[in-house]
């Protein structure tokens, strides 16, 4: 789920549009709060609060959301597999 959306989007195609818009908003955001929880060698849980500055209508405002994210590692790698705000 997105920071400034209600709007669920599960397909690719949902959240390529999602990012589009949102960085068409000039985030520039900062971890207030974060808690990083192994659940296996391979996912973890980060959860917090954030805060984006953004530009809205030519006008500079700011949205503080909580957050998680799913990470799962794949071949030494760590990707995003969920994300909610």
């Amino acid at each position: 789920l997105p920071t400034v959306s209600n709007k669920v989007r599960t397909t690719r195609e949902e959240i390529v549009d999602y990012f589009s818009q949102f960085l068409q908003l000039r985030p520039n955001g900062k971890l207030n709060d974060s808690i990083v929880r192994m659940l296996a060698p391979d996912t973890a849980i980060n959860s917090g609060v954030y805060t984006f500055n953004l530009v809205k209508d030519g006008k500079p405002t700011q949205v503080q959301a909580r957050y998680s994210f799913t990470y799962k590692k794949i071949d030494d790698e760590w990707y995003i597999a969920d994300h909610h705000s």
